[in-house]
């Protein structure tokens, strides 16, 4: 987790608080004192580590008095509303229309990761149907065209640049043109990476801006380098009309609270957050959203968008419906690990369930990753009968489908015996009445407790186990619970849309069976 650090000495704070028999103005201190030091060996700002710990005094200092108040729920809501205001902007970030041609122009430090995150933000787009392309118009750096068309060719994404024209505003210019006239959605400019004391740079950087007319400006952040951050933004900010921010390299061991805290500098919002050299790790980022994740608290509105987005409602109704009579196929295996791979890595999923960032050892994910897309090459092997498990499996075919994914028999056996596996849990769903008539989830959140009691009996106990135990799961059904029941809470989780949110309940079921692999 980024900042993981951070996030587990503040809570170790919380705890503390929560454990102290007695809320006096010395225990506040001491642990307003331990948070304050806890955001200062990340890297955060001293000036807005003061401002935190005084506003926090101040709040709790004026709402003590008030009838009914619980102190220790005020304290941690106050420290986690500070946190989000520090990592909040009151300008909103550029939104893309669609309809029209929208130009993008990066900007930033050499070095900072700019042309990989220019490929990340276009590949990002280019999933949810965007019609991106990339111009390179820097031509100070050696190799950058190349990195950046190397990089375009791996996600597919059209390319512009040039290698005989060495003026960068000439080359963004006939590159917009050129796209605009193709018809793209999504134009994106990588322009050279500079530092604030070189003024030629600078002022190229300008000319760039004036000639391409950029419907929005992103400033691109650089998490090692602390809060000199600070110096950097201010000097870009002056010089153009920055407009987001996305902060880059939060995998490494940068403390990155020098980062998170320069964002006041450019006064404009983070838009993304760069975890790691591949492609998709790429998060969108909202600041209730990353507070909760730090805090080890999970994030259910991030995890409903991300389910959303990689589940479209119209396909779950008939796998619901298979599910609640007991039913599921090798095809049903197959569609579920394709559901699974688009929602982003796995080590993200999981921090956005309450209680399990920090279940999955070091190095899993990547060996379950591999061992989903080997099941995944068995499987496109089969013929349509043996996905739709209207025969058996024999030793022949399995042979078969051995040799044509390049594996063994044993392998095939392994892929046979987790499906059992699976199909057994399932059909001992459907028994349970579970997912109610057809694939109803209502019943789930309206009576958690005789649900948590089917589920028990249904899932293989490692597997409950795995997933945080029977604590956790009934903590997570009756937060379903209430955001159904209560529109008040609605606000408390930023604003999930209701209708979103039933959406969310009817496909459960067949988004666990995705995850459960």
């Amino acid at each position: 987790m980024v900042l993981g650090d951070l996030g587990q000495k503040i809570t170790a704070s919380f705890q503390r608080l929560n454990a102290a028999p007695i809320i006096d103005d010395d225990l506040l201190d001491e642990v307003l004192k331990e948070i304050a030091s806890a955001l200062l060996q990340a890297d955060v700002n001293v000036r807005y580590v003061s401002e935190l710990r005084s506003n926090v005094k101040k709040r709790v200092l004026l709402e003590t008095d008030s009838s009914g108040v619980n102190k220790r729920k005020l304290i941690q809501k106050a420290v986690v509303d500070e946190l989000q205001r520090l990592l909040s902007s009151d300008k909103k970030p550029y939104k893309l229309e669609k309809g029209k041609q929208n130009i993008i122009m990066f900007v930033g430090l050499q070095g900072s990761g700019k042309t990989t995150t220019c490929t990340k933000y276009a590949h990002h787009y280019n999933r949810k149907g965007w019609k991106t392309a990339l111009v390179c118009a820097d031509t100070f750096r050696a190799g950058a065209f190349d990195q950046l068309k190397q990089n375009a060719s791996k996600v597919r994404i059209p390319f512009y640049g040039d290698y005989n024209e060495a003026d960068p505003v000439k080359i963004a210019a006939d590159g917009v043109e050129l796209f605009k006239k193709e018809k793209y959605d999504l134009i994106i400019v990588d322009t050279s990476g500079r530092h604030k004391q070189e003024q030629a740079l600078f002022d190229e950087m300008q000319q760039v801006a004036e000639v391409v007319n950029p419907d929005d400006i992103v400033f691109i952040m650089d998490s090692h380098i602390g809060q000199a951050c600070f110096e950097q933004a201010t000097a870009f900010r002056q010089c153009v009309d920055i407009g987001s921010v996305i902060i880059t390299k939060l995998d490494g061991h940068a403390k990155g609270g020098g980062a998170l805290s320069a964002v006041s500098a450019t006064n404009s919002p983070i838009i993304f957050l760069g975890t790691g050299e591949h492609f998709d790790e790429f998060q969108p980022f909202d600041a209730q959203s990353f507070v909760s994740r730090l805090l080890g608290m999970g994030d259910l509105k991030g995890l409903f968008a991300a389910v959303t987005e990689a589940m479209p409602l119209d396909k779950q109704p008939e796998l619901l419906k298979k599910i609640s009579k007991g039913k599921f196929s090798l095809r049903d295996l197959y569609e579920q690990f394709q559901n699974l791979q688009k929602m982003g890595p796995l080590g993200q999923v999981m921090q956005m369930i309450p209680g399990m960032a920090n279940m999955m050892p070091a190095g899993a994910e990547k060996e379950g990753v591999k061992r989903i897309k080997r099941f995944m090459i068995m499987m496109d092997s089969m013929t349509d009968s043996e996905l739709d498990c209207d025969v058996q499996l024999a030793d022949t075919r399995k042979l078969r489908i051995a040799k044509g994914s390049g594996g063994s028999i044993p392998d095939v056996n392994t892929l046979v015996d987790e499906y059992k596996r699976m199909e057994k849990m399932v059909g001992k769903m459907g028994k349970s009445g579970l997912f109610g008539k057809g694939g109803d989830m209502t019943q789930m959140t309206r009576n958690p407790g005789q649900m948590m009691q089917k589920m028990q009996s249904a899932m293989d106990p490692r597997m409950m186990q795995q997933m945080g135990g029977a604590q956790n799961m009934m903590k997570m059904m009756k937060e379903f619970g209430k955001m159904e029941n209560m529109g008040g809470m609605m606000e408390g989780m930023g604003g999930i849309d209701p209708a979103q949110l039933a959406n969310m309940q009817k496909m459960m079921g067949g988004a666990k069976g995705g995850r459960r692999r």
